[in-house]
């Protein structure tokens, strides 16, 4: 899981943020709206703890902006010291899925962000999953097409995998490295290239059989489901 958290409090930012590195989810971290802003335009995440006074845009400007504006918005919870009723509503109503009036333990933040990402996937994918022609098996990380089980690398399938539970959404490329390879820095932007092509012709990603990888150029990859997908499901 990627989580941003956008705090305008230096102790409180590094306090999140290295309660979360201990976890194993990526961690970003921004001073103010605007630089959150900026991310969010061009970067994919699950969820984004966000501060409601901050300089340059507040949390609940960047929630009314996002989830009407970015394409598969993340989970946003709301972190103030506000704990007035009224305002607890105007968050949820401007698009939040929870609201943490600070302070609040490093443990119950944490739990909040764990149930906001089962929110956003409704409950997390199973074990199997059918998606047209093909079948996964995410533990095993099998994948077959027709029945014909494939031959994969762990990472292609991994890659497969995160392309299958999003379909439909675009992912960065750093949010793909961090998902799949775990932001290993020396891995070079190639290799994600190599694995996408591997994968296209591993599994004959095409319209015909319902689901097509597409470049986002500047930003990474999305893979659609097709017509002819949505007609066989």
């Amino acid at each position: 899981m990627r989580i941003a958290i956008a705090d305008d409090d230096p102790e409180l930012l590094e306090q999140l943020g290295n309660a979360i590195d201990k976890t194993a989810h990526q961690c970003e971290r921004f001073r103010s709206g605007t630089e959150l802003t900026t991310f969010l335009k061009r970067e994919t995440c699950d969820v984004v703890l966000v501060d409601w006074n901050m300089p340059g845009r507040t949390g609940l400007d960047i929630v009314k902006w996002a989830t009407t504006s970015v394409q598969n918005p993340p989970a946003f919870i709301i972190l103030t010291s506000r704990s007035d009723k009224a305002d607890i509503v105007l968050g949820l109503e401007a698009g939040a899925v929870d609201y943490v009036v600070k302070p609040e333990s490093e443990e119950v933040i944490l739990a909040r962000i764990e149930a906001a990402h089962r929110r956003l996937n409704t409950g997390g994918p199973e074990r199997f999953g059918k998606f047209g022609l093909y079948e996964v098996d995410r533990i095993t990380k099998q994948i077959s097409r027709g029945g014909e089980a494939l031959n994969l690398t762990n990472k292609e399938a991994d890659l497969a995998i995160l392309f299958f539970d999003n379909l439909n959404r675009p992912l960065s490329r750093a949010y793909i490295f961090g998902e799949v390879w775990g932001s290993v820095p020396e891995v070079e932007s190639r290799t994600l290239d190599l694995h996408v092509s591997r994968i296209r012709s591993k599994l004959e990603l095409r319209p015909k059989h319902g689901f097509a990888i597409q470049t986002v150029f500047g930003f990474g990859y999305r893979m659609d489901k097709t017509i002819d997908a949505l007609e066989d499901l």
